[in-house]
């Protein structure tokens, strides 16, 4: 009996987990400045890829002429990481 209650209590807390992981969304108009940011680069990303992260954004994915990164940016834009993949 103790086992089937832990089963479906862990079962809970696994597909509920993904409910409360919900990604803030970005404004397109932010999404639009990164992507102008990234072209000034000579790089791109899929707006899916865009994530608010602290105080900036983390962008996975970033393909650039060079290679594919992923990055942080500060909220004023700026890159503050840059990691090729």
């Amino acid at each position: 009996m103790k086992i089937r209650f832990m089963t479906s209590v862990v079962l809970a807390v696994l597909l509920g987990a993904p409910l409360g992981l919900h990604a803030e969304e970005i404004a397109a108009d932010k999404q639009r400045a990164i992507a102008d940011m990234l072209a000034a680069m000579k790089c791109e990303v899929d707006p899916a890829n865009i994530e608010a992260g602290g105080e900036g954004y983390e962008l996975d994915d970033v393909f650039c002429r060079d290679g594919q990164y992923d990055m942080n940016l500060n909220a004023d834009l700026t890159v503050a990481d840059k990691r090729k993949e």
